[in-house]
């Protein structure tokens, strides 16, 4: 008898998701409309969340690792967001005046960010990188942006480059520069080549895509300093990073960015994004005298930015605090569970965030992976174990988490090392 994989049970727990894959197959290239939560032999189809947990059409449960890749912070369908979200939606969903939920979440994150006087909203972390560089190519007059290789600040073009090493080049992306992530040298000899065509440089304080990698402070001083002497912006990327702590990560760092982007968290889980910044590099927004043209149909609208209030509210130092010592359980048991399955493990891990890696040491930021087949493996594993994480490997703590899910969470995982180890062993 021909022994059972992962991927049979997987296909056996998941026949009205299979179904469903099929369906979507016919109308979305691949059955998907994302690319970062898509897996083979195709991704589950949730039904609905509440807290740290996930159901999907077959009514399987998991413990949700993933947190829509970080923004749900506070969990699924956290009851104060969702509240004030109706409360909105019944005054009406969108419309182009101003509304006082906009004043109200601008207000929580300028109070907070000390480098950001003013702030735009918009509707993801994408076109908050898109507006960044379109106010920075503005301000200097310059067209070419410097980042590091293998961050990752969303879908335009120009980052794309970046993001994947030149794997995916769109015609006009060869204003987009590259340099060593955590390597000031790298940086301050790009600037210091190309100093007088580069808008902008951007940096994450946390390399989300690049598998959770931070940098120590003097990289980011450094940085600032070299962009500040060739005359160009620097941007701060806290799209991921913003939970981290009440000032945003950069408020460990000793920067003070021109522009700072921000997205995920701050739509208390509905679609946004913003730039914030200084007054004088956010003029060129102002509609009584633009230097930039920035609109959007649900800029701002009210439901998200009611949302986004109540989320930015609630997470105060305490509730950083906690994921972050829950972040840290959850790193000490998956290390012990990889020990006494006899694989090698090891995780990066910053505040609330983590990576894992069946490694005997970190690799350097990459989107590639040498363990692709264990990673591939206990990623499917653990979705038949009940755990919803990234299948690069991130996964992530909410303000929904406890002691006891982190324990759960570290018994499916053990499970799922053993049966990767094991079918990984006997494919050779």
């Amino acid at each position: 008898m021909t022994p059972t994989t992962i991927r049979d049970r997987y296909l056996k727990a998941n026949p009205t998701s299979a179904a469903a894959a099929t369906r979507a197959e016919r109308v979305l290239p691949g059955g998907d409309t994302r690319a970062a939560g898509f897996h083979l032999p195709f991704p589950i189809t949730v039904e609905r969340g509440e807290g740290a947990w996930l159901w999907d059409l077959d009514h399987n449960a998991y413990v949700d690792l993933a947190g829509n890749y970080t923004s749900l912070v506070h969990g699924n369908a956290y009851p104060p967001a969702i509240e004030a979200a109706s409360r909105a939606m019944r005054d009406g969903t969108a419309w182009p005046a101003r509304n006082l939920y906009q004043f109200e979440l601008a207000e929580a994150i300028v109070d907070r960010v000390a480098s950001v006087d003013q702030i735009r909203f918009a509707n993801s972390g994408t076109e908050a990188g898109m507006l960044a560089l379109n106010t920075a190519k503005v301000i200097t007059g310059r067209s070419k942006v410097l980042m590091a290789r293998f961050g990752y600040h969303g879908s335009h073009e120009a980052f794309e480059y970046g993001s994947f090493d030149g794997r995916f080049h769109v015609p006009g992306t060869d204003d987009t520069l590259l340099a060593t992530y955590g390597d000031p040298e790298s940086f301050e000899a790009v600037l210091s080549e190309h100093g007088a065509e580069i808008a902008a440089v951007f940096l994450e304080p946390v390399m989300g895509s690049g598998g959770i990698v931070d940098a120590p402070p003097a990289f980011y001083q450094r940085v600032e300093r070299a962009a500040r002497d060739a005359g160009a912006l620097f941007v701060i990327d806290e799209v991921i990073a913003f939970r981290l702590a009440v000032g945003g990560a950069q408020s460990a760092l000793g920067v003070t960015p021109d522009l700072t982007m921000f997205g995920k968290l701050i739509g208390g889980g509905f679609p946004v994004g913003a730039v914030g910044g200084k007054a004088e590099h956010m003029a060129v927004m102002d509609p009584r005298a633009p230097k930039l043209f920035h609109s959007g149909t649900f800029n701002g609208n009210p439901v998200t930015m009611a949302a986004g209030a109540v989320s930015v509210e609630h997470l105060t130092d305490a509730a950083i605090a906690e994921m972050a010592r829950l972040a840290e359980r959850l790193d000490v048991g998956l290390r012990a569970a990889a020990a006494d399955a006899g694989v090698p493990l090891s995780v990066r891990r910053v505040g609330s965030l983590l990576n894992i890696y069946f490694s005997e040491t970190l690799p350097e930021a990459s989107l590639r992976r040498q363990d692709a087949k264990m990673m591939g493996a206990f990623h499917l594993a653990g979705m038949v174990n009940g755990l919803y994480f990234a299948p690069r490997g991130m996964l992530v703590i909410s303000t929904a988490m406890d002691d006891a899910i982190i324990d759960d969470c570290i018994a499916r995982a053990s499970l799922a090392m053993g049966e990767a180890r094991d079918e990984v062993q006997s494919a050779g």
